[in-house]
């Protein structure tokens, strides 16, 4: 296992469940990229994911399910861990969006970039890959580079 890593916004955690596209490149990736996600990015992916589903006409059980096996391979980080950093990470996020700071303190304390569609990450000091982008960055140095 490489020590390339990621930390997911609950963004990307309900696009793994709602699409192929992402939920293909975690597999895809998983044997060389360590994929975590702070404790409340599942939180939310649970808290907004069953009305999606009702309005996509998807049943929200076997849905759900989809996102409990991603824990086998985008790893909860829990708060105790990433609260460790929790000042320095509002101090870099507040102003944009405060209830962000723990993708930003897991990313931090992990030293490794954030994949998100949240535009609030970006001058926060921690690289962003979009899911339009991140197959560089899950691929880089895989062919020798």
């Amino acid at each position: 296992m490489s020590d390339k890593a990621l930390v997911i916004d609950a963004n990307i955690l309900i696009r793994a469940v709602l699409g192929r596209r992402v939920r293909e490149l975690l597999f895809m990736h998983a044997a060389a990229v360590r994929f975590h996600a702070p404790d409340v990015a599942y939180a939310d992916a649970r808290r907004y994911l069953p009305d999606l589903l009702v309005k996509r006409g998807v049943d929200p059980t076997s849905a759900m399910a989809v996102l409990d096996q991603l824990e086998i391979i985008v790893r909860p980080m829990d708060a105790e861990l990433y609260g460790t950093v929790k000042a320095d990470a509002l101090r870099r996020i507040e102003s944009r969006d405060a209830d962000d700071w723990p993708v930003l303190a897991s990313a931090m304390l992990l030293d490794c970039p954030v994949w998100t569609e949240d535009a609030d990450f970006f001058g926060t000091g921690v690289a962003t890959w979009t899911t339009d982008r991140v197959g560089l960055y899950l691929t880089a140095g895989s062919n020798g580079d």
